[in-house]
């Protein structure tokens, strides 16, 4: 602080405002005495604190008394993420004739002021490929390109936008974006064991449907924060509507959570649950890093430790670390009042029968029994026949003696008759089985992992940990919003809501940040969509729009957007048509040299990014282009296995008493679904989606996810077991549609993966390419035919040269840059 500057210590003042001479410091600083060691100011430096000195050391305002508690600057408050948001007007413009939306203006104001404008529209067919990629993660059809391409009437590019958005296969490409940072996952972590999530799926078909329904963002947004106290309780005879409700709460479920696999410290990972819950939260709605302030103040921005408890305080009592609910006991059954009725029918049919098969086979039993028994001398046939029909624990030794002796009429029973009476047996099994069969008629087991609070229960103070540490609680802290956003964010939390059976806590805050005028969660929500539809955000940090996160490169735009979207029913299509319907989105790609010069990272938006695919549409597009793919919506996850190498992959484990691979079972086609539902489980990351940075939710959640280019994801598309399986599939795929044509295989082909026609010298090159191949492959075929498959695998039939041929080319099509990335 100036003051103590001024007054300084045993040496006198450190600065005499006004004069440089007399002010200590500035002499050291300019001697090299200051910072010590050799630690040295820049002369420009040392020149600023001159000049500061010499103006009179002014501050901008007066200065505190003293530094008790947790001081937050103006400057602080006005940070610009922090500041309400208000919609700018539209900015003036030179280059009218390009504006599409009103995004369009503040996007050409800026880049009008370095001079230039924007690309011109790219041509239709990278239009499609984007649009379809962009909304739906899936490649448009040969039909699809050709349709578009063929209308030539006003308005074809807002049809295909709006066909796009109504697809079914939109929520599952946004579903997969918002599972990201949710820290979506089908197993528990934290420890070694990962145990399978049996019912994490519902909380993934909810988003889907949410996407596709276009739920109005702030409901989407209430129903995960607090779905459970939207519905009565006891949650019993649940109509489809409050099972929604019950299944979005699964967001507060996703952190990882070792509590019920047996966790070295079972308070520390309790505590570590719900720490990873509010980071979660926090980086996904509010774009802040509030982890930060679980041990101290945040080190940057104006979050006091206090905070960070008043937010773990919302969301405590659901959590209760004292009367704790492992994830076994955090599940609501959906079985209903006629559900039991229905079961309790069967289950009487069943009894009838079993009470059938036990007394037939008791019978066969017996007459097994009496048959050994004769075969023995008369003179112990009783004695055995006396000893086998007394209780075990009530034989006497001679009784035991008598039957250890005579094994086959002491082990003779239902299990072992088939020993005896192969006849019998089959009888007895037949008719387990039909029993088994009525029971299958029962209405399944279905359960909803879901949060809730015990209804009616105290709920739990909340505690400052000291330090962080769970083992040192200081003050107990009310649940409220940030501070800093005082009357903008979600201020005081009301302790308990006597209108509900629970606090209500989290409804209250809910409602608080989604009522339009908390200053983050819009704009946080309105950058995140931008960024998947341009490659990267407004503020490129995703989940930080803090000080250490980047500054917004179109402030005005940004509020702009945040404001129409809250104020028109947070319609999320409507806000997603609006940037889709923009110039800039349709601009083409290409690099215009004066431009890249100043802007390489096309900050301006001069350009359309070039984006390389997900991981999901790279394995997704290839089931689509192999005719392999299974469209079917929602449900229970694919599972995934080890294979004999040890990569994971799509499939039903089956392993011997040694733990190496058994037989291959069989998935009905659930192989070929779409990335998103298979198996996420955190210690099996699916290694075809690993290569290309799919997030393994080992580290909680992903607020952007990586988009590398490395090595592996070249061997993998040159050597994995999954695209030269496809790769031949798609060429048989080739041939049924044009047989006996190889030119047209080729053209189609290219249609099929880029998207376009190919050209005469690219048709050419293939051509020239298939037949170098069909030269080549015969020895390379005879090697693999003699080579022995891997213990339970049968071995596959070797294609004939021509399709192994041109599922080489397929191969290097999937394999090339045209179709890994977007223009």
């Amino acid at each position: 602080m100036r003051r103590f500057i001024v007054k300084g210590g045993e040496n006198g003042a450190a600065i005499v405002p006004g004069d440089l001479t007399k002010s200590l410091l500035h002499q050291q600083l300019i001697k090299g005495e200051m910072p010590p060691e050799d630690k040295h100011l820049k002369a420009e430096e040392i020149a600023l604190i001159g000049q500061w000195i010499a103006a009179g050391a002014p501050t901008l305002r007066d200065e505190p008394e003293n530094l008790s508690g947790f001081t937050i600057t103006e400057e602080e408050r006005n940070f610009w993420s922090l500041r309400p948001v208000k919609s700018p007007p539209l900015p003036k413009i030179k280059h009218r004739e390009q504006v599409k939306t009103a995004i369009d203006t503040f996007l050409l104001a800026k880049l009008e002021k370095s001079g230039h404008n924007f690309n011109p529209t790219a041509d239709k067919t990278t239009l499609i490929r984007r649009l379809s990629y962009d909304l739906t993660g899936l490649p448009p059809s040969p039909v699809e390109i050709t349709t578009f391409l063929s209308d030539q009437q006003p308005g074809a590019y807002e049809r295909l936008v709006d066909r796009l958005l109504a697809s079914e296969h939109f929520g599952e490409r946004w579903a997969r974006h918002w599972l990201d940072v949710a820290g979506y996952s089908d197993s528990e972590g934290y420890t070694a064991r990962d145990t399978v999530r049996n019912w994490s799926w519902k909380y993934r078909d909810y988003i889907v449907q949410a996407f596709n329904h276009n739920l109005p963002f702030d409901q989407f947004i209430r129903e995960q924060l607090a779905g459970d106290e939207m519905v009565k309780s006891p949650y019993k005879n649940l109509s489809p509507e409050q099972q929604s409700k019950l299944a979005a709460t699964g967001f507060l479920r996703m952190a990882p959570d070792g509590t019920g696999s047996g966790p070295d410290d079972q308070k520390i990972a309790r505590n570590q649950v719900v720490a990873d819950t509010i980071q979660i939260v926090s980086t996904s709605l509010l774009g802040t890093t509030m982890m930060c302030a679980q041990c101290h103040n945040h080190r940057y921005d104006p979050i006091p430790q206090s905070d960070y408890y008043s937010m773990r305080a919302v969301f405590e009592p659901a959590f209760d670390l004292v009367h704790w609910k492992n994830p076994a006991s955090r599940r609501v059954s959906l079985y209903t009042d006629q559900n039991k009725a229905d079961a309790a029918k069967v289950e009487k049919k069943a009894k009838v029968m079993n009470d059938a098969r036990l007394k037939l086979e008791t019978k066969y039993v017996n007459e097994v029994v009496e048959i050994e028994i004769a075969k023995l001398p008369k003179e112990i046939q009783n004695p055995i026949r006396i000893a086998r029909n007394t209780e075990e624990k009530k034989r006497n030794e001679a009784q035991q003696l008598l039957l250890k002796d005579n094994p086959r009429i002491k082990k003779a029973s239902g299990g072992s008759l088939y020993l005896y009476n192969r006849k019998a047996s089959d009888e007895i099994k037949k008719l387990a089985a039909d029993i088994k069969a009525v029971r299958d008629t029962k209405p399944p087991l279905n359960y909803i992992r879901a949060m809730w609070e015990k209804p009616g229960a105290k709920p739990p103070l909340t505690h400052l940990f000291n330090r962080g540490d769970h083992q040192q609680p200081k003050e107990t802290v009310p649940p409220a919003g940030l501070t800093v956003l005082g009357e903008w964010g979600a201020g005081a939390i009301p302790d308990n809501n006597p209108d509900l059976a629970s606090t209500g806590r989290r409804l209250a805050y809910a409602e608080k940040l989604t009522n339009g005028k908390h200053p983050l969660v819009s704009r946080v929500l309105i950058n995140r969509f931008w960024s998947h539809l341009f490659g990267q955000g407004i503020v490129t940090t995703l989940g930080d729009f803090g000080t250490l996160g980047t500054l917004p490169t179109h402030p005005e735009l940004l509020d702009w957007m945040a404001a129409d979207f809250s104020s028109h029913g947070w319609d999320f299509k409507r806000s997603l048509k609006q940037m889709l319907m923009s110039a800039a989105y349709r601009q083409s790609s290409d690099r215009k040299a004066d431009l890249n010069q100043i802007d390489p990272q096309n900050h301006l938006i001069g350009r359309m990014s070039v984006r390389r695919l997900d991981a999901e549409s790279i394995r997704d597009s290839v089931l689509v282009m192999s005719e392999k793919f299974n469209p079917k919506l929602y449900g229970p996850p694919v599972p995934v296995m080890e294979d004999e190498v040890g990569q994971i992959v799509v499939g039903k484990e089956n392993k011997d008493g040694e733990g190496k691979p058994g037989e291959t079972l069989g998935l009905d086609n659930q192989e070929f679904r779409r990335s998103l539902y298979i198996q996420a489980r955190r210690s099996r990351p699916l290694a075809v989606l690993q290569s290309f940075d799919r997030p393994d939710m080992v580290e909680t959640n992903c607020t952007e996810r990586n988009s590398s280019t490395v090595a592996p994801q070249a061997l993998m598309l040159m050597n994995s077991q999954f695209i030269t399986d496809f790769s031949i599939h798609m060429a048989k795929r080739l041939q049924r549609e044009h047989p006996a044509d190889l030119d047209a295989q080729i053209k189609f082909a290219w249609n099929l993966i880029y998207g376009r026609p190919a050209s005469t010298a690219e048709a050419s090159d293939a051509l020239s390419f298939i037949e170098n191949e069909q030269r080549i492959l015969p020895a390379a075929a005879a090697v693999a035919k003699s080579a022995k498959p891997a213990k339970g695998k049968t071995a596959t039939p070797t294609p004939d040269l021509a399709t192994l041929s041109l599922a080489t080319f397929c191969q290097a099509l999937l394999s090339s840059n045209e179709f890994l990335y977007l223009n």
